[in-house]
């Protein structure tokens, strides 16, 4: 029972350090995408300026094109966080029911325990109530052999008497 909660613990464990894992690498790919993209956002500001100064026609296309830029990347970075957060619910959720699991079988295994010593004290009972029994027999039993030597006796003491008495002895 102890191995079982133990194993479950590090199970678990393994799986909370795996998670924690896999956050940390998350966040750092994040990490590096904000700021691939915050450098990325800086050169096309630089040549969105310049541009403008040559063609005031497109500096709305290239601002645009930097928006969905950010808005990529913040989404992602949304869709990440959801991601983190539903997979530390699956686990907190997951180890719950391990934990209900193990407390199952604690709870069937103390019921079949009980059960069996109800068994134990059941069956000792009744082999001494039958061990009872056959002492009670067994004295009866004896009394009757007891009575029937001593009927014996007296009919061969009877016999005796009665042949002396015909042979005249």
């Amino acid at each position: 029972m102890d191995i079982e909660n133990r194993k479950g613990y590090e199970l678990i464990s393994a799986l909370r350090t795996e998670l924690e894992n896999q956050k940390s690498e998350t966040d750092a790919t994040v990490q590096k995408a904000i700021q691939k993209y915050a450098d990325d956002i800086a050169q096309l500001k630089r040549m969105v300026s310049e541009l403008r100064n040559e063609l005031e026609s497109l500096s709305f296309e290239k601002n645009a094109a930097v928006q969905r830029a950010v808005q990529n990347s913040a989404d992602e970075v949304t869709q990440l966080k959801e991601t983190i957060s539903s997979l530390r619910i699956e686990l907190e959720s997951s180890t719950f029911e391990k934990n209900a699991a193990v407390q199952d079988a604690v709870q069937r295994s103390t019921d079949e325990i009980s059960q069996l010593k109800q068994t134990a004290f059941n069956l000792r009972t009744e082999l001494e109530m039958q061990k009872a029994t056959a002492e009670d027999e067994i004295q009866k039993q004896k009394l009757e052999n007891r009575k029937e030597s001593e009927q014996l006796q007296e009919t061969i003491y009877l016999l005796r008497t009665k042949l002396e008495m015909l042979t005249g002895e």
